[in-house]
């Protein structure tokens, strides 16, 4: 009688600490929002820095997909080890302090080590080498130049990785798309600079198929890659280049918001900030290079109304 009622406490202790191990479906939504979050600190970042920008945009890239799979895999087996969903949310944490500037660059931090003596040591690390004085080919005058007085042109500066929403108006499906197969979206929210609209929410996106894998019986998963290539705004068509980097699941265009700025710089899109949109598309994988991949054992199939969102990879150069 003792050794049974052992064995029922004991059992009844793991059922209790397998519980309190397990990740919840809001503790993974907060996580994808913290790294929608993460995506405008690293587009900011792009103006002062792009080498350390692109650097952790790959990282960040890796934890979209991270938490993605997580999400997939709480939904199909029913629960997720915390300790997995630790690793990628104090990885994301790391990446948003040195997108802020709070903790050293990668390098700075890998090239270090040499020269701290002991582990020991009570002597504060070196500082992180400064950067070089220029980044990008705009030009600047004075290190003190305010932000909002840019070289005399009439150009945008949309800076590279900026994220924008399309939602697509027909179905898109590698049951049935071919190479080269055009189709087009609309933009949910005005992308600002300043008091100045850039791309009006409405505004027409193209986009072109360029890699098809139907679902058949030795490979079972579909998949579909698309890009984004031109921008139609007040009329006017601007060649662009985007990639995919999230599917999005939409309620409809009720209560979606008009208009998202950052302060003086351009306005970046965060997830779940937007109405109408219930969040990422069940059954879709999005990969490296924009690549959407069926997690379903069947074709990818994206209804009309799916939400993308594209990262600008070339920006478009809109001018008056």
């Amino acid at each position: 009688m003792k050794t049974t009622l052992a064995a029922l406490a004991f059992a009844l202790t793991a059922a209790t600490t397998a519980s309190a191990q397990s990740v919840t479906s809001a503790e993974l939504q907060r996580l994808q929002d913290e790294i929608y979050q993460a995506g405008t600190e690293v587009s900011r970042l792009r103006t002062s820095n792009g080498t350390e920008a692109g650097r952790l945009q790959d990282e960040l890239d890796d934890l979209r997909e991270e938490s993605i799979y997580l999400k997939v895999k709480l939904r199909k087996e029913g629960s997720v080890e915390r300790r997995e969903y630790t690793a990628v949310r104090n990885q994301l944490q790391d990446l948003r302090s040195r997108a802020r500037g709070d903790a050293p660059s990668t390098a700075a931090r890998s090239g270090s080590g040499s020269n701290t003596g002991t582990s020991g040591s009570s002597a504060p690390p070196p500082p992180p080498p400064a950067p070089p004085p220029v980044f990008d080919d705009r030009p600047r005058t004075t290190a003190s130049s305010p932000p909002s007085d840019p070289a005399p042109s009439n150009r945008s500066r949309i800076p590279v990785g900026q994220e924008i929403d399309v939602r697509i108006q027909s179905e898109l499906t590698s049951d049935t798309a071919q190479v080269e197969d055009r189709f087009e979206g609309t933009t949910l929210v005005d992308l600002s600079q300043g008091d100045r609209v850039l791309i009006p929410a409405g505004s027409v996106m193209r986009g072109i198929v360029t890699s098809v894998n139907r679902a058949s019986r030795t490979d079972r998963k579909g998949s579909l890659t698309v890009a984004f290539n031109q921008v139609t705004v007040n009329g006017r068509n601007y060649a662009m280049r985007g990639t995919v980097i999230d599917t999005i699941e939409s309620s409809g265009i009720r209560g979606e918001a008009g208009r998202i700025g950052a302060g003086s710089a351009v306005g970046a899109i965060i997830g779940g900030i937007i109405g109408g949109v219930k969040g990422a598309l069940i059954g879709v994988l999005v990969g490296g290079g924009g690549t959407m991949v069926a997690t379903e054992g069947k074709d990818v199939h994206l209804p009309p109304g799916t939400v993308l969102r594209v990262r600008m990879d070339t920006p478009p150069e809109i001018t008056p």
